[in-house]
């Protein structure tokens, strides 16, 4: 019965017969705990092995519990509660199943009731049999404790495994683990391979430390994918080892279901040592899609709104060169400029495309943009200009200036 504990308090109140019994066998408690390690040892293949609990500790654990137990049942308890609950605690330091634990409580308790009937006087079976169940009462109570103490030094070892994990994870994104050596050691403690290609996701966080990809790591785990993640301020980091048939752009599409925010994937890269640049490339591609969106922005397919977004005060001015006026317009009228320059650019220049997908007259489109012409100073029908209002439009749309309380950006020379 490796790993149980007994609560403080009075002993259960067993007939006089089971506590001379109790305590004529309590003399021989490590005797008795080796043979029912034995027991353990022939019924768990696991004990048998000796490899994650050597027999010395099994036999020194079945010891103590079996002297705690006729300690219990004789009235006279002889271990001290720190002594199980140490046991227990380290089953789960050693990486023991909670099921074998479980399972050789079992057997340990089996063990003492046939110990019992084994050493009764033969007029104190009737005794005995009627007193069954306030002795099985003290191996259950045994087992809820070290139940409780097994799954709390199980949840304190997986928050410390998970603070060496995060550890590792910074020092590779952050650049602080820079010797080959060391590059060898954290990629072989978090399961990494090494010769593949990587790519570095940078989600933004609705709140610092809540998960902007909850679950990312269990859902990438299911394409058979290897990530390791950790929490910085306002951002969900990962490393994520792409693989064949899982490329960038499945990522994209595995992390678009699960984003609360903006989320940005640096380029692909081969070796560990650049993931420092491929974080900032991430957190530059986070920041280059709209506020409050939830899009998923490659560092590599967006060259001109990951530019913008590296410099922010530079593409405030911009804007206010470019499309001020129509910023200061009321926001109704502001939102349908924007969006007929918006949808006139992607269909190429072409007024009979933009019409259709706005669902208006070709000649409302080409007022709208008179005005926007107007407003601007710009002519769209010349491609520097075109240009001019493109950039500037995506300036708006990363620094959120379409938004009806969005500061507007003041004007000034580009």
């Amino acid at each position: 019965m490796p790993g149980s504990v007994l609560g403080p308090g009075p002993s259960p109140d067993v007939a006089p017969e089971v506590r001379e019994l109790s305590r004529r066998l309590l003399p021989d408690a490590d005797l008795l705990g080796a043979r029912m390690a034995e027991r353990i040892c022939a019924e768990i293949p696991l004990y048998a092995e000796g490899r994650l609990v050597s027999n010395e500790q099994l036999t020194a654990a079945c010891g103590e519990n079996t002297r705690f137990v006729l300690g219990q049942l004789a009235g006279e308890p002889h271990v001290s509660i720190d002594a199980p609950r140490a046991t227990g605690a380290a089953r789960a330091e050693q990486g023991v199943p909670y099921a074998a634990v479980l399972q050789a409580f079992r057997v340990g308790g089996r063990f003492i009731w046939e110990l019992l009937v084994e050493r009764a006087d033969p007029e104190a079976h009737d005794v005995l049999l009627l007193a069954a169940a306030d002795i099985w009462a003290v191996s259950d109570e045994l087992s809820s404790q070290v139940t409780e103490a097994y799954r709390a030094a199980l949840t304190d070892k997986a928050r410390r495994d998970a603070q060496v994990r995060e550890v590792l994870v910074s020092g590779l994104l952050d650049g602080d683990t820079t010797a080959a050596d060391d590059l060898v050691e954290s990629a072989s403690v978090l399961h990494i391979q090494r010769g593949g290609e990587f790519a570095v996701v940078s989600a933004e966080c609705a709140a610092p430390g809540a998960e902007a990809l909850p679950d990312v790591e269990r859902t990438l785990r299911r394409h058979n994918v290897t990530s390791v993640w950790r929490l910085d301020h306002e951002y969900q980091d990962g490393l994520i080892e792409l693989r064949l048939g899982f490329g960038a752009q499945h990522l994209v599409e595995a992390l678009s279901g699960l984003a609360s925010g903006r989320v940005g994937i640096s380029a692909v890269f081969r070796g560990l040592a650049d993931a420092p640049d491929a974080r900032r490339q991430a957190r530059l591609a986070c920041s280059a899609s709209a506020p409050s969106s939830r899009d998923v922005v490659r560092f590599d397919q967006h060259p001109l709104a990951v530019l913008l977004a590296g410099v922010p005060d530079q593409a405030v001015v911009l804007t206010g060169a470019v499309l001020g006026p129509v910023l200061e317009l009321p926001a109704d009228d502001r939102a349908v400029l924007l969006e007929t320059a918006r949808t006139w650019l992607a269909a190429e220049g072409s007024s009979s495309v933009a019409a259709q997908r706005l669902h208006l007259h070709r000649n409302t489109v080409r007022y709208r943009l008179r005005r926007l012409e107007e407003l601007t100073g710009r002519d769209l029908a010349k491609p520097l200009d075109a240009a001019e209002v493109f950039v500037a439009l995506e300036c708006v749309r990363i620094l959120g200036l379409d938004s009806e309380r969005a500061p507007r950006p003041t004007g000034g020379a580009v």
